[in-house]
């Protein structure tokens, strides 16, 4: 029986190494890339069926393949549209083809003569390394931001970073990267952390032991990827690299993309109708100048989605955080229920569960919604104002090509979230990472109203604008810092096993409305030299004392991906 097992196992694993399927490039496509943004875009106006928007990050054979689609329905685009996709098959071919591409160093060819494609519209790569069962890609990447604070006093701050990227493909199922980054900072450093939220979980910016503010980011990672069956994808993923998790159109509940970049193992199975997704991350706590304070935390993720082309994407899904001990076996398998787990393991941890949907069937129009529980609220559903009822729930609609306006899209999305959402009566299991919310930007015990709009005037330039309303109740204290009252907007700050208040009403405490405009612009006349300029004007309303403070300030930013 042993043996059996044995072999069973091993013939798996043979079929996974010798499928006879093959994919150009495993690799994934960095989420700041634009073309997840014609992508959603193109699936919005329901030229493109499906395209995973809950678990975004996509190899570069996908994005391929799902251009070839977009190519199919060509008559359906608009003149912009159809260049972008020119621009994006360019970019994604990796044929080397002498006419869209150029490397600074290619063998047997001047240095002065590539440089001269510096200013043209080929796609670049410092080297480029390709045979029939291996290829690397080489590119040089970087960015400079100047933020200049245009009200109360005279402050701005610069930030310039230089790395690398490699990438490839080996035997046309395994994918590598590995990118770094290493920056510098001068002037206010809160307005640089305004500028660039990622300071935030750097080390080396937060631990500030050096005579220049300074930082680095790193992402590496393997993927192997198979197609077993036709049309049956299966892949493998170990390493670091930014990832969001669950829809949403400004931040997400589940995983916002404004978290710090995790170590993690993910398992994806795609089939017909059915998307799975399981991943299990490592992550640090808050930070603390004694070493001996700091610690690991896990987050631990599953998803099932059901797809049903034309009509809609359901899903459901649950994550668990977790610390104070090595990686827990039961959280590592991808199959279970987390629930049940957690209680097994005798209810130490920080469970949530979601559950989200978005339809197609309307033509350039898409609604969805998620509903998160954090915890087990279903014994208190009679009493919606009690504390232990910590669920948030988020409606969005994006219409695209709206009164017939070809390349303009809009944006409304609401988001609520109860107070406690988040927190956990063990301050280890929060759901953060250094002090960063992994949820939704706004945080417990508060409200957003976002509206959106953006315009391609051609496939160089994009023009986009947006309006965030948000309501927040934080927590009572005296003049002494003591606290008076919790009202469940802190994070970090949970109800006891016994509170005082029972009710946990929403919006209550210090009453704070926030209105926030961006207005920007993003244009790129030499290929993959990248420029973004905004205006950017935030206004506090403090409702309970009568107060209120406004913040603006201008961002030029340069991004050179060579």
């Amino acid at each position: 029986m042993i043996y059996r097992k044995s072999f069973n196992i091993s013939a798996f694993l043979l079929v996974l190494l010798i499928s006879q399927f093959t994919f150009s490039q495993v690799e994934n496509v960095p989420l700041t890339s634009p073309v997840y943004t014609f992508l959603k875009e193109m699936k919005v106006k329901n030229v493109l069926d499906y395209i995973s928007e809950d678990m975004p990050n996509l190899s570069r054979f996908e994005v391929k393949s799902l251009l070839d689609t977009v190519r199919k329905k060509i008559d359906k685009l608009s003149n912009t549209e159809k260049n972008l996709l020119i621009r994006y098959e360019m970019e994604f071919n990796d044929s080397l083809n002498g006419e869209t591409t150029t490397r600074l160093f290619t063998p047997g060819i001047s240095f002065i003569k590539t440089a001269g494609d510096i200013i043209s519209k080929k796609v670049k790569y410092l080297y480029v390394y390709k045979e029939e069962n291996a290829n690397f890609f080489a590119e040089g990447i970087g960015h400079f931001y100047h933020g200049q604070k245009l009200k109360h006093g005279v402050a701005n701050s610069n930030l310039y970073d230089i790395g690398f990227r490699l990438r490839g493909t080996i035997f046309n199922h395994l994918g590598y990267y590995f990118s770094v980054l290493k920056g510098g900072v001068s002037g206010d450093r809160n307005l640089a952390e305004v500028i660039e939220p990622r300071l935030k979980t750097s080390f080396k910016w937060v631990e500030d032991m050096e005579n220049i503010g300074n930082y680095d980011f790193m992402e590496a990672y393997l993927k192997y990827h198979t197609e077993v069956a036709p049309g049956m994808h299966i892949s493998l993923q170990l390493g670091r690299e930014p990832i969001t998790v669950g829809f949403g159109y400004g931040s997400k509940l589940v995983l916002s993309g404004d978290n710090p970049i995790m170590d993690f193992i993910k398992f994806k199975f795609d089939y017909g109708i059915i998307h799975y997704v399981s991943i299990h991350a490592s992550t640090v706590g808050i930070f603390y100048p004694d070493r001996s304070d700091r610690y690991t935390k896990y987050w631990a993720f599953n998803s099932l989605h059901f797809v049903i082309p034309d009509l809609f994407n359901i899903g459901i899904g649950e994550t668990i955080v977790y610390s104070g001990r090595g990686i827990e076996l039961a959280y590592l398998s991808p199959v279970g229920f987390y629930k049940f787990i957690e209680m097994s393991l005798q209810d130490r941890d920080n469970g949530n569960l979601y559950f989200d949907i978005q339809t197609s069937f309307i033509h350039n129009l898409e609604l969805q919604g998620t509903f998160l529980l954090d915890e087990n609220i279903l014994s208190n559903l009679s009493d919606l104002d009690r504390y232990t009822n910590k669920t948030a729930y988020q409606l969005g609609a994006f219409w695209y090509e709206p009164f017939s306006l070809n390349d303009l899209s809009l944006i409304l999305e609401y988001t609520r979230i109860r107070p406690y959402v988040y927190t956990h009566t063990d301050i280890h299991n929060t759901y953060t990472a250094w002090e960063t919310n992994l949820g939704h930007r706004i945080g417990p015990n508060a409200d957003e109203i976002l509206t959106r709009l953006a315009y391609n005037y051609n496939e160089w330039l994009r023009f986009a604008a947006e309006y965030r309303h948000q309501r927040s109740g934080e927590n009572v204290y005296d003049e002494n810092g003591n606290l008076v009252k919790n009202v469940g907007g802190d994070i970090f700050l949970s109800h006891l096993p016994s509170p005082v208040n029972k009710e946990a009403k929403f919006l209550d405490g210090i009453r704070i409305n926030t209105d926030i405009v961006q207005v920007g612009v993003r244009f790129e006349l030499i290929r993959d030299f990248i420029f973004d300029v905004s205006y950017n004007y935030g206004i506090d309303n403090n409702l309970t004392y009568g107060t209120k403070t406004d913040f603006s300030y201008g961002l030029f930013k340069f991004t050179l991906e060579y």
